[in-house]
């Protein structure tokens, strides 16, 4: 049930940024196999082919203007 929340956090701000004039604002970080990415907003829909390629559960942080607007806790920080 705890990731349906989160899916529901990122879906809101996906929805809300993606067609914004400041969608470059909006840094992604996800899971690249061991390595963690970061992106802008509409490099990361490019990316992940719409979440095609790279699905949501990979997204571990959203940054705009140095502001967490979503961060996945890992087990490890448990």
């Amino acid at each position: 049930m705890k990731f349906m929340v989160k899916k529901g956090v990122i879906e809101e701000v996906f929805s809300k940024a993606r067609f914004s004039e400041e969608s470059n604002l909006y840094i992604i970080s996800y899971r690249d196999f061991k390595k963690i990415r970061e992106t802008t907003l509409p490099e990361f829909i490019k990316e992940s082919d719409n979440f095609q390629k790279i699905p949501i559960s990979r997204i571990t942080k959203i940054i705009k203007n140095n502001t967490v607007l979503f961060e996945k806790i890992s087990k490890q920080d448990e």
